[in-house]
């Protein structure tokens, strides 16, 4: 009963800095270049047209290893590349076959329903995900990421000593953006990703693994009333737990959760539809009430405000439950290419 909500993330992020200078899609279909970064390299094409510029930014992006390992999806390629190629014939320079022929290889293949994005973290390490082409796909938005997820990371990764060495519940996790983030900078001792739709499941266990992480033995389930392994004390290992619970807002126990006794709870994009607000404030609720012996878990919810009344909503039920909340500053640092978001919001609330 949770999945992100609509606002697609970038298609692809590489680890080289002429992918920071030039690849600033910012939406798919229109593709434009950022002004400034766009005039920067036209003008070094003027200046050297026969350069290897234009071969180093190839093989940068669309040749890089990763991308050729997990490449983005086909279309986002092609657009790419013919905007690439428009820059060089621009000049008088001669043409290059290495783009041309990169060009018809993608042109010649077949148009997938999957796709992989790569995003850079600064440890220089990257998260891989095997996402969805289309915004809702098997009956569900939890296919893709979304922008407050990467907005969620990245204030995670600021404020990592919020997640290091504690157990962490994440409500709604989709394919698992947020979550492999923070798994694999911020040292979590524990943490428990959930959600309720199959396929979102499946995809989920599988971008883990794709990670390099193992999940605990059968831990893609339904909370059971007995944890599995949750009783570990603090370790000093890097490497986290990882489980994956299928979790049913509408019906889930406080008996259930009792088990998962998180130090932290977050949740990003769950709070785009006024149906599902009780749901998530009841699951709230509970998780609080399973904690009466020990210091109520800390919780971070961001969501971009799309409908002000949906927001307007949430906050009217939250203070009706008498749940307290105050915005997180925004963060200074912005890691991840995606739209630019001036109305994602981080709430903490007090439960």
């Amino acid at each position: 009963m949770a999945g992100p909500g609509p606002g697609p993330g970038p298609e692809l992020e590489l680890g080289c800095r002429f992918q920071r200078r030039f690849l600033a899609a910012r939406q798919l279909r229109s593709f434009p270049w950022p002004a400034r970064r766009e005039g920067e390299l036209e003008q070094n094409l003027r200046t050297s047209p026969d350069s290897p510029l234009l071969v180093d930014i190839l093989h940068k992006t669309i040749l890089h290893p990763l991308c050729v390992k997990y490449p983005p999806s086909t279309k986002y390629r092609r657009c790419f590349l013919t905007e690439l190629i428009k820059k060089h014939e621009s000049t008088a320079a001669e043409p290059l076959d290495e783009l041309y022929d990169t060009l018809a290889d993608i042109l010649n293949e077949e148009e997938s329903t999957c796709c992989y994005k790569n995003y850079l973290l600064p440890t220089g390490e990257s998260v891989t995900l095997s996402e969805s082409v289309a915004i809702i796909s098997g009956g569900t938005t939890g296919l893709v990421t979304w922008d407050a997820a990467l907005h969620l990371a990245e204030w995670a990764i600021e404020n990592s000593a919020v997640f290091s060495n504690r157990t962490v519940l994440e409500l709604g996790s989709g394919i698992g953006f947020t979550g492999i983030a923070i798994c694999k900078t911020c040292n979590p001792k524990t943490y428990i990703f959930s959600d309720y739709h199959p396929r979102v499941l499946k995809q989920l266990t599988e971008n883990i693994h794709l990670n390099g992480f193992v999940l605990e033995p059968e831990t893609t389930r339904r909370i059971q009333t007995e944890s599995q392994g949750q009783e570990a004390e603090a370790t000093n290992d890097q490497t986290p737990k990882l489980i994956v619970a299928e979790l049913d807002w509408g019906s889930v126990t406080e008996k259930q959760l009792s088990d998962l006794q998180p130090d932290i709870i977050i949740a990003a994009d769950v709070v785009y539809d006024p149906e599902i607000i009780l749901a998530l404030i009841g699951v709230l609720q509970k998780l609080s009430t399973s904690r009466a012996d020990r210091k109520p878990p800390e919780v971070y919810i961001a969501f971009t405000i799309r409908n002000p009344d949906t927001y307007h909503l949430f906050q009217a039920e939250i203070d009706k439950v008498g749940i307290r909340w105050q915005i997180i500053p925004a963060h200074s640092n912005s890691i991840f290419l995606c739209d630019v978001q001036p109305n994602v919001t981080i709430l903490q609330l007090f439960i």
